[in-house]
């Protein structure tokens, strides 16, 4: 099917990492401020059917170790085609373009980050119509409703700029159709495996008032995506009992994640960031991290490119959070998550949050509480713990109440264990026996760091 492109395709590729030494351009990433990945239905007439076009400096005309701008525009058209399938083939891309050896593809929607190998460039891949004719030959085959689809490659800065609003706007529209929705009134939720090829246990859970993390596919997107390709990576599930309305517990979800990820995962909490939280990929817009000096949440999105309250990047808690794990306090979300009243539900909502980028704050106004908006802490109050720890203080947040409990509990000489430990597969191999600890969660009266001393050369002579 690819024997015109120069490097193999197929899905023995997908979850190839290139790291920065070994890649020949970056194109999008943290570091440029536009970037996109749209699909819009259009009349026949209006697709040239097959069509790549590449506007802007192609692979060759690039220079090697440089960033770039992206935008992916697939235009297509079939009488079977409607405006709400537009999502679920546009996270199709993801997919499809990491069958391809030496090409990198992370992310979604405005947040894109593409690299190419040195390998790959060296082998001949010096054109990006490559991707398109990837694109084109794989959507038409696993979905035959598409009857004609063109492709428009943008890496020149302007003409991306030019659609950059145009998509988002799109982006917002499509969400705005799930909002009115809730998880009482439906019986089917959805889960998404695209992203297992890279955290293999990782169990998305798409439901009306939880988006999947990446942002990019509501429960609508999910059950379209299931209808029109029921082998998909996108499939049903029953609900089930709900065991704890709190936390967003249900047997089918539970039965669900034990299957798909072999074990590894077999409780989700849909609602809280703690014991049994979503399992998080890598391509979570944003992250959810607990602050146990202020017994509060910080909120950062992938774009912020200062350090946050803790003193850590967004790259720094993406290890910690990714991979599909399920780790206490580290939460991947999405931004349309954070504007559903299930929200961290179970562990207090927005009355929880400490802190967030300024920007993002702005941005979800109409989502805090009008009494909250002013008591949560941004990077242009606080810089540190402390100083948020103040702030919170002297604008009494809600926050505060759980640190006057702290408090009564310590006076009454009942300390609590701490947990110091979580993790989903904890090995520990001793006496020629390698003992695996499934979901393990330790705890300690007590953690003490002590420096340890390097010995002195010759010390164990005397």
């Amino acid at each position: 099917m690819f024997e015109d492109i120069p490097v193999d395709v197929g899905l023995v590729h997908v979850g190839e990492r290139i790291r920065k030494n070994d890649m020949f351009v970056e194109l999008g990433g943290p570091s440029i401020e536009e970037k996109f990945e749209l699909v819009r239905v259009k009349k026949p007439e209006e697709v040239c059917d097959g069509a790549i076009t590449v506007v802007g400096p192609d692979l060759l005309e690039m220079e090697e170790g440089q960033k770039y701008p992206l935008g992916i525009l697939i235009e297509i058209a079939g009488p079977e085609l409607e405006e709400d399938i537009e999502g679920v083939i546009e996270r199709r891309i993801h997919e499809y373009s990491n069958y391809i050896e030496g090409f990198m593809h992370l992310n979604q929607r405005y947040d894109i980050w593409v690299r190419v190998s040195k390998k790959a460039y060296s082998r001949g891949f010096t054109t990006l119509a490559n991707v398109g004719k990837v694109m084109i030959a794989l959507l038409k085959n696993e979905l035959p409703i598409i009857e004609r689809i063109q492709v428009t490659i943008f890496t020149d800065k302007t003409e991306i700029s030019a659609r950059y609003s145009d998509a988002k706007s799109i982006y917002e529209a499509r969400d705005a159709r799930a909002r009115g929705l809730t998880d009482d009134d439906v019986d089917v939720f959805y889960g998404c495996a695209l992203c297992q090829s890279f955290a293999p246990s990782h169990v998305c859970v798409i439901t009306p008032q939880r988006y999947a993390n990446c942002g990019a596919i509501s429960w609508f997107d999910g059950r379209a995506a299931a209808r029109i390709d029921p082998k998909g990576p996108i499939f049903p599930i029953e609900k089930g009992e709900c065991l704890d309305p709190v936390r967003g517990e249900y047997t089918g979800i539970n039965d669900s994640a034990k299957k798909r990820s072999l074990g590894t995962v077999h409780r989700v909490y849909l609602y809280s960031a703690f014991a049994y939280p979503h399992t998080s990929c890598g391509c979570f817009e944003g992250i959810a991290f607990y602050i146990p000096e202020v017994e509060g949440f910080g909120i950062v999105m992938r774009g912020y490119k200062d350090v946050t309250v803790n003193g850590l990047p967004f790259s720094t808690m993406a290890d910690s959070t990714a991979g599909g794990r399920q780790v206490d306090g580290f939460h991947g979300i999405s931004l349309e998550y954070m504007r559903s009243p299930k929200f961290l539900a179970a562990d207090g909502g927005y009355a929880r949050v400490a802190w967030m980028p300024s920007d993002l704050k702005e941005q979800m106004r109409d989502f805090i509480p009008a009494d909250l908006f002013s008591q949560i802490a941004t990077e242009k109050d606080v810089r540190t713990v402390s100083e948020l720890r103040d702030f919170l203080s002297s604008h009494t947040h809600p926050v505060m109440q759980r640190w006057k409990a702290e408090e009564e509990v310590l006076v009454n000489g009942t300390n609590a264990a701490v947990q110091v430990f979580s993790g989903g597969d904890f090995p520990l191999t001793s006496g020629g026996f390698k003992i695996i600890f499934k979901n393990a969660r330790i705890t300690a009266d007590r953690v003490i760091i002590e420096p340890v001393q390097p010995k002195k050369p010759g010390a164990d002579k005397k």
